[in-house]
């Protein structure tokens, strides 16, 4: 089986879209919608806006921002 969107209702009864992986694996998952029509609408905007879509890693940020010297100091105050 190929890549590929799956629309499910979830326990609460709303309409969710996940990403499944040819080995099965579920890749991600998207927010509950109210109707068949608006998950349909999630997978069309994932397809035409993907493509070109930026990768954020925030990660990286989160490691230069506790390098800062105000992190530094209130790390240092904190150990005292």
């Amino acid at each position: 089986m190929p890549y590929a969107f799956e629309i499910y209702k979830d326990r609460v009864g709303e309409f969710r879209v996940r990403f499944k992986a040819p080995n099965g694996e579920k890749m991600f998952s998207s927010e509950g919608y109210s109707s068949k029509a608006a998950a349909n609408n999630a997978i069309k905007s994932i397809l035409k806006n993907g493509p070109g879509a930026a990768v954020v890693d925030n990660t990286k940020a989160a490691k230069t921002a506790a390098k800062t010297p105000a992190k530094k100091a209130a790390k240092k105050k904190k150990r005292a």
